[in-house]
């Protein structure tokens, strides 16, 4: 394995991104991979392209997509009018997990919103991953808020 280089996500990524999205019990339940790519992914994927405030990222290791996120940057008046990132859709590939690439991701993903001049990085994790939580801790991020979700 090289060292993976994190940029932005193309059309021809997408087949890897939904395996990674699948690829564990709560993704299974949630996610659909085919082939062709379903219609409603690709059509979520022209709309993150298209938004200037939405970045989705993979991790490339020689050509093999073996990482995603999606990042999206929020403005807000709240806060003397702050700018969020928001980062969601983690994923590294079941054969590079523990290799330090989500670590490296997440980083890039603060950096990229720092760049955009974000003044705060929040995610969500599901409270069925508690490994997921605990990484992300390990990352200085806090449990600060409770989130709540309603699906429709």
């Amino acid at each position: 394995m090289t060292e993976p280089r994190f940029r932005t996500a193309e059309r021809a990524d997408l087949p890897a991104i939904v395996a990674m999205l699948a690829d564990d019990e709560l993704g299974k339940s949630r996610e659909r991979v085919s082939d062709p790519v379903d219609p409603a992914y690709q059509a979520a994927f022209e709309a993150i392209e298209a938004d200037r405030n939405q970045a989705l990222v993979v991790a490339d290791d020689a050509g093999a997509i073996v990482g995603c996120l999606q990042l999206s940057f929020i403005p807000g008046l709240s806060r003397l009018g702050m700018w969020r990132g928001q980062i969601e859709s983690v994923r590294i590939a079941s054969s590079h997990r523990g290799a330090g690439i989500g670590r490296r991701m997440i980083r890039h993903a603060i950096d990229l919103a720092r760049a955009r001049n974000c003044r705060l990085v929040q995610l969500t994790s599901d409270k069925a991953r508690p490994e997921a939580i605990r990484f992300y801790e390990e990352l200085g991020f806090t449990a600060s808020h409770e989130g709540l979700k309603l699906n429709l």
